[in-house]
């Protein structure tokens, strides 16, 4: 069967919403009753150790493939490769579907930003998304094989045409699933991107509050992630010996890592300002004023939606778009650049999965490419004025 895809619209059609039980998240169709397939499949991925951000954004994308779904007049059970193939298609060229129109943010859509020299957020879809749909839905259907239910082979295929699993293995690096999705679109090549020093100190002026400062100084000195920085406790900050113990993102494990001195003494201002002392199993990173809930006046723990909002407060302010990864990238590229921390204890450091992705950003570093401009960069374009004055 041949679509226009370009002319297909996605209905507005069920939601996804917070649910009570071991999952935490649903689909719910238009009657607000849950979607038996997906709720199934997402009691197995809850049961794998699936983490509740995970578990909504898998039904998310499920939200997604069920209003594709109606879109073309298919039932789930019945759906075929060319399905797979026609979404993977109009997510290529649709516009995302908005609660609500854009307002601030409509001049700078899709525009790079002249400071930053970093593209804003459109409303097309990335690449990155429309390979997690097709991950998800594919794991989706794999889930439904194994129970025997569901259509007879897997809507999205992968690629493995003319092709041995692993022929082409490189025996210095792990083994990794085989077979690409089919419909995968490929990701752009993207360099850690450095903020300069001059831009931290402006970025770090436009904070609001101790515990801001305390939060990005904390970041940028180990590059540690939000959602892991987020989790840190009262007992989780080892002030002698001037590291702080988080749970990394992926694994879970329980992982001490050094902090700045800096960051330290900001934080120490943080938790003085909020007036009572901090419990060893209390977070550290709290919301500045009390509110009331229904459970009486008191703090809450900052949430990731809230230290957006951090920075986007900062942001308006300086005319930037600096993101918690882009802290991430400065620490990175920062560590590497010092001669006394090796590959190993930066992969340690950032906690890094394969020792590759860690080299990749030392080849970058050492050998004189940088996102942004740096000493490296400097000395490159002083070294190519010379060579133009000689032509």
């Amino acid at each position: 069967m041949e679509r226009d895809v370009r002319s297909i619209q996605l209905p507005r059609w069920g939601r996804v919403l917070p649910a009570e039980g071991v999952v935490p998240w649903l689909v719910y169709d238009p009657d607000r009753v849950a979607v038996r397939p997906v709720r199934r499949y997402l009691a197995d991925f809850v049961a794998q150790d699936g983490r509740p951000a995970s578990v909504r954004s898998y039904a998310y994308a499920l939200l997604r493939w069920w209003r594709w779904l109606q879109a073309v007049d298919v039932e789930w059970d019945k759906a075929t490769p060319a399905e797979a193939r026609d979404l993977a298609l109009w997510l290529q060229h649709a516009t995302k579907l908005r609660n609500s129109a854009r307002t601030a943010s409509r001049a700078t859509a899709g525009t790079v930003n002249p400071i930053t020299r970093k593209r804003y957020l459109d409303d097309r879809y990335a690449a990155r998304t429309v390979r997690h749909s097709n991950a998800v839905v594919r794991a989706f259907y794999e889930f439904w094989l194994e129970v025997g239910e569901g259509p007879l082979i897997n809507p999205v295929q992968l690629d493995r045409r003319g092709r041995r699993p692993n022929a082409h293995h490189n025996p210095l690096e792990p083994f990794r699933p085989e077979g690409r999705i089919r419909y995968n679109p490929r990701l752009p090549k993207q360099r850690p991107r450095k903020i300069p020093d001059q831009r931290w100190r402006e970025l770090f002026g436009a904070l609001g509050s101790n515990r801001d400062r305390a939060l990005l100084a904390m970041a940028v000195s180990n590059g540690v992630r939000a959602e892991e920085v987020l989790g840190v406790r009262g007992v989780d900050v080892d002030w002698g010996e001037q590291r702080v113990r988080v749970i990394r993102k992926g694994t879970r494990a329980e992982q001490w890592l050094p902090v700045s001195s800096e960051a330290l003494v900001w934080l120490r201002l943080h938790l003085a300002d909020l007036g009572t002392p901090l419990g060893p199993d209390e977070p550290v990173w709290q919301t500045l004023r009390r509110r009331d809930r229904g459970d009486g006046l008191r703090r809450y723990p900052l949430n990731y939606d809230a230290l957006r909002k951090v920075l986007t407060r900062a942001n308006a302010k300086l005319g930037t778009n600096w993101s918690m990864h882009d802290l991430r990238h400065t620490a990175a590229l920062r560590m590497v650049a010092d001669e006394n921390l090796s590959e190993r204890d930066v992969q340690t450091i950032l906690g890094h999965a394969h020792l590759s992705t860690t080299a990749e950003i030392q080849q970058l570093v050492r050998g004189g490419v940088q996102a942004t401009p740096g000493p490296h960069l400097d000395l490159t374009i002083a070294s190519a004025t010379a060579h133009y004055s000689t032509r």
